[in-house]
């Protein structure tokens, strides 16, 4: 092997799982392995190097210059990349040139905006597995924003896969085998999550509280519980330092938490519910996010994603949220100036990510000094504040004139992207570096001025100044004046019919002009690293006055959604009460076009009203009532007002949705026992402060047998045991009798009307059970061809009458024998008052009806029903 090559191969046995990144000049080459996959990834050529073996070496290069978008895709591919720099100058030193790896790519240690989603934190997830407990650090450092917790107990493992799916981490490493952590293996995956295991150094307890010690400064009494978690922390930011090969002092935003804190949601519910995306498309339109995202930034947009994943169940938190919507709802005029400003706001956690790590460039400062300018103009705006927070918001807020000041004052409006290029800095900010960019600018004009200089002085009016690539600059004389030469001239050249020379003079000219491009870009760029000093100084303002954009964006955003669509702001509470009127789902409404969106009201507690029993025909609406229940409450608790006339909301611990679900061949479960395993998951973490959403629970097997688990889950779910609050629609029209044995169970259905055959949805949930399922109506409308549907019903009709025939006796047996006639006879005037009144309707022009008129019509009919 050549001295190179080992010099490569010594630098790659430490990075065996990476490809390596290896700077030979102007490029970066991949040789062996690394060269057949990049080749494979990246669609390169692929070549070979001499390396002192018999074979050539498989190699592939990229330009460094433009190294950042291939490093990009092969990350976005799921692999890990070591980028080696020459760390002197070619022939500085015997043998090859010193090389070192300055930094570590993978998933979760990107920091270019080019691979990271502007909506979503970059989250890498260190889990520390203990003899007991779990801690998980969830780390971003593309913002510096870290959260922590821990699980302990029965259901620690669970419970972890469940925060991973809410925050989904783009990486996870962990201190065991993940092979023999199968659950969690399976888990990542699926989500095709790059995971390393047994990393035992990052995470061993000594070293990983020393590291979180370093960035942290150590922690205090009331953090002692999450001892898991600090390991975890500490790790990851062990884990970064390795990486990045630079120091973490921008992690300043560690926030420890548990779930208590939060409305806790699983990974089915949060899936049904589409909160973040929809199920099909996986797309965010769609979603609630789509509906509720109006932010004008990218932090706003990381925050109300965060307070989507993590509802809050502090009352005071909440109301204080609201209180901040709503003073934004009401003055219509300051909302839309403020959203005005923000949108010229960039991201400044990234952008300021970037600049603390060295890669950031001119355009970098630029774009933050963009995103300054309109600090002090929001905090006027927000100077007469009346809520509490956006009173808190104007006074984190610092103005940062100063910062904006000396970055307006010094770098371009578009610099260039590489800065050792130069032509970064202002004109006026340094005066080197105007006399050398008119040096370099104004070359001909300094040599004009100093010809003329030259023949003023020595009278030789021919004398000119000239240029070749040989000697550089020189004086021209002719022979006829040569004896009016100074002395102090040099003799350079002689030609046939002139002298050339030069002088003192001439020689620092040409110096000057000749390193004046030079001299520029390392003065540009030693200014620009001046500047950038002094940003990373004042870091911790620009950080802070980020998080209070960032919060009032998303104030702003869902004060524009709640103004733009009527929502009020409910109510919200500690007690067990949820009480919503022409409450309507905030995502189905709005691609309700071409028709009216029915509102519905829900009346939920834990006493007279625990379990609303939902029947009706599939189609009829069911569904979309229960979610929008589901996520009016998480709205309310998030802050945000609501789709609704009115509502009371009393503060839910968790929300469970029980929906129909698809089978599961991968690992070999059936619709069925997914049911199954989603309603034990829900009966044994569900409490009386729970929502819960049962979806015709026992479909997936036979009649009996459903029948018998969904009344056997209804009754525990509405008995003192349990007694939470629950929708539970159902196919099995039995469970009705159910109101009046069960104390709690009342019976609701979704209105329709039927004339015929033909079969009208009214999207209306009434009181009291459906009196027919209409499940051949239904298939006529889905398109069920009429030969079909004729022979459905000539078949139900079958089954009706044998079903009669068999229960005939029984039902004369179980006749009241002492019915009242006068009860019947009543019940026939009020239908026959109801079908004139259905007469007068069907006979009244509404053409040719006036206003008055049709209140008169009204109250007849009304008269005539009451």
């Amino acid at each position: 092997m050549t001295e190179m090559m080992n010099q490569y191969l010594g630098i790659k046995s430490a990075y065996q799982d990476h490809i390596l990144f290896y700077r030979l000049g102007d490029f970066y080459e991949m040789f062996f392995e690394d060269a057949k996959t990049a080749s494979k990834v990246l669609g390169l050529t692929l070549t070979g190097r001499d390396c002192g073996e018999p074979e050539r070496a498989p190699m592939c290069g990229v330009p460094y210059h433009s190294a950042e978008g291939y490093i990009g895709e092969l990350i976005q591919n799921g692999y890990k990349v070591a980028i080696c720099e020459q760390m002197e100058e070619p022939g500085a030193g015997k043998g090859p040139v010193r090389r070192e790896v300055v930094r570590v790519v993978t998933p979760g240690t990107v920091i270019e905006s080019d691979f990271l989603p502007d909506s979503r934190n970059n989250y890498l997830a260190a889990i520390y597995f203990g003899d007991l407990t779990i801690g998980v650090c969830f780390a971003d450092l593309s913002t510096g924003k870290v959260r922590a917790t821990y699980f302990a107990g029965i259901g620690a493992e669970e419970d972890l896969l469940s925060e991973l799916a809410t925050i989904g981490p783009i990486e996870i490493i962990t201190n065991v085998d993940l092979a023999k952590q199968a659950v969690l293996q399976s888990f990542v995956q699926e989500r095709g999550i790059l995971s390393t295991g047994k990393l035992k150094s990052y995470f061993d307890e000594t070293a990983a509280a020393e590291w979180y010690t370093e960035i942290a400064g150590g922690y205090g009494q009331d953090q002692q519980s999450f001892q898991p978690a600090i390991y975890a922390c500490g790790a990851a930011f062990g884990y970064f330092a390795d990486m990045q090969k630079s120091d973490l002092s921008h992690f300043e935003d560690i926030a420890f938490y548990e779930n208590t804190q939060y409305l806790e949601m699983d990974t089915s519910t949060r899936r049904n519910l589409e909160i973040m995306e929809t199920m099909l498309d996986k797309e965010k339109k769609g979603s609630l996010l789509g509906v509720l995202d109006k932010t004008n930034t990218s932090m706003g947009r990381r925050l109300l994603r965060s307070f989507l994943e993590h509802p809050l169940r502090d009352v005071k938190k909440i109301v204080t949220r609201q209180r901040s919507v709503a003073e934004l709802v009401s003055n219509h005029i300051l909302r839309e100036e403020i959203r005005h400003l923000l949108s010229s706001v960039l991201d400044m956690e990234r952008i300021l990510t970037r600049i603390v790590y060295g890669t950031g460039s001119a355009r970098e400062l630029r774009a933050l000094a963009q995103s300054i300018e309109v600090l002090p103009q929001i905090k006027t705006l927000l100077q007469a504040a009346e809520s509490s927070q956006l009173a808190a918001i104007w006074e984190s807020i610092d103005s940062l004139t100063d910062v904006y000041d000396l970055l307006s004052t010094a770098i371009k409006e578009e610099p260039p992207f590489l800065v050792r290029e130069g032509d970064m800095i202002r004109d006026g900010y340094d005066a080197q570096v105007d006399e050398l960019r008119s040096i370099k600018n104004h070359a001909e004009d300094y040599i004009q001025k100093l010809e003329e200089k030259e023949r003023e002085e020595t009278g030789i009016k021919n004398l000119r100044i000239g240029v070749n690539r040989v000697f550089g600059y020189y004086i021209e004389v002719t022979r006829s004046y040569s004896d009016r030469v100074p002395a102090h001239y040099i003799r350079k050249q002689t030609l046939t019919n002139c002298e050339r020379y030069i002088s003192e003079e001439l020689k620092e000219l040409e110096s000057t002009i000749l390193g004046a491009e030079d001299k520029l870009k390392n003065l540009e760029y030693q200014l620009f690293c001046e500047i950038r000093d002094i940003v990373i100084q004042n870091a911790s303002r620009i950080r802070k006055s980020g998080a209070a954009v960032a919060e009032l964006d998303v104030y702003g955003g869902l004060a524009q959604v709640a103004a733009r669509n009527q929502y009020v702001c409910p109510e919200v509470d500690y007690s067990d009460v949820l009480m919503i009127k022409d409450g309507r789902h905030p995502v189905v409404e709005q691609f309700v076009r071409d028709s009216y969106f029915v509102p519905n009201d829900v009346e939920l507690d834990t006493d007279q009203n625990r379990l609303m029993l939902i029947t009706g025909p599939n189609m009829a609406g069911k569904s979309t009532y229960m979610r929008q229940t589901a996520l009016i409450v998480l709205m309310a608790q998030i802050g945000s007002f609501v789709p609704a006339a009115e509502a009371r909301v009393g503060v839910v611990d968790r929300l469970f949705t029980r929906v129909g679900a698809s089978d599961d061949l991968a690992s070999g479960q059936s619709t069925f026992m997914l049911e199954m395993r989603e309603v034990a998951s829900i009966l044994q973490h569900a409490t009386k402060k729970s929502l819960i959403i049962y979806d015709e629970i026992g479909r997936g097997t036979s009649t009996f047998d459903g029948m018998s688990i969904a009344r056997a889950v209804l009754e525990y779910t509405a008995g003192k045991k349990l007694g939470a609050k629950t929708l539970f629609a159902t196919h099995y029209h039995e469970l009705t009798e159910l109101e009046g044995q069960i104390p709690g169970v009342v019976n609701y259905n979704v209105a329709v009307k039927k004339r015929g055959d033909d079969l009208t949805f009214l999207r209306k949930i009434v009181r009291g059970p459906v009196d027919e399922s209409y499940g051949i109506e239904v298939a006529k409308l889905a398109g069920v061809p009429q030969e079909i549907v004729n022979h459905a019903k000539e078949i139900l009709a079958a089954l009706e009458k044998k079903e009669e025939t068999g229960r005939s006796h029984s039902a004369v047996k179980t006749q009241k024998p002492d019915a009242d006639p006068m009860e019947a006879a009543a019940i026939s005037i009020l239908d026959a008052c109801r079908d004139s009144v259905c007469e007068s309707i069907r006979k009244t022009d509404l053409n040719t009806l006036t206003p008055i008129e049709a209140m008169n019509l009204i109250f007849e009919w009304k008269k005539a029903i009451e």
